[in-house]
């Protein structure tokens, strides 16, 4: 069986379910009034996104296990973040439970990887030569 080496970011599972997520977030907020711009719709949209561009950086980074923990650890923190956005806008009546539910279970997959990759960074970080 031969091995496949993931090349980029854009490969991981992680980071295209986080992507999948983070334009979800983005479509659905698109109905949020016009007063939530500048706050909920805008800080939703940032943590959603940010879980991608912290997973990029961290893969940039993986010549080091700290630099690279420290990153997936910030994706993480983005990632929960933005389920408790999704709170505030069930709560605020913008978004419906049943939709709501799915992109938070969508987050808790994501956060679940990034602590599994957190635990055991080893595999993901570049051979020293």
């Amino acid at each position: 069986m031969e091995k496949h080496y993931i090349r980029s970011h854009f490969e991981l599972d992680v980071y295209r379910l986080a992507f999948e997520a983070a334009m979800k977030v983005f479509e659905l907020s698109k109905k949020f009034p016009t007063e939530e711009r500048y706050s909920l719709t805008d800080q939703m949209r940032r943590s959603s996104r940010s879980v991608c561009s912290n997973l990029a950086e961290g893969w940039r980074k993986r010549r080091y296990a700290a630099a690279f923990v420290s990153k997936h650890n910030d994706a993480e923190g983005e990632a929960a973040e933005t389920q408790t956005w999704i709170q505030f806008a069930v709560k605020c009546g913008y978004l419906d439970a049943p939709v709501a539910k799915d992109l938070y279970a969508a987050y808790d997959q994501i956060i679940g990887k990034l602590v599994e990759m957190i635990r055991n960074p080893t595999p993901w970080l570049m051979e020293k030569r």
